[in-house]
């Protein structure tokens, strides 16, 4: 899938500086830096909205001791 992406002018020029320091094309480094940040990306945003409905009493949320109680491990 192509995509475009709008970079800031110093941002620009360390990626053209990486590309042609290591002979590898921009498009490497822009695809690395999507795989490696994803799941950080994924987690914040998926845990930020827990949180908010979390906050609205839209989540269910257990006390650790019910937890313990539920799986057996206060016997």
């Amino acid at each position: 899938m192509a995509t475009s992406v709008r970079l800031e002018a110093t941002m620009e020029k360390r990626l053209d500086v990486l590309a042609r320091r290591t002979g590898r094309t921009k498009a490497y480094y822009l695809r690395e830096l999507v795989q490696r940040g994803m799941d950080d990306l994924e987690d914040y945003y998926l845990a930020a909205a827990t949180v908010e409905r979390v906050r609205k009493g839209e989540e269910q949320i257990y006390s650790a001791a019910d937890v313990r109680s539920d799986l057996g491990l206060d016997d």
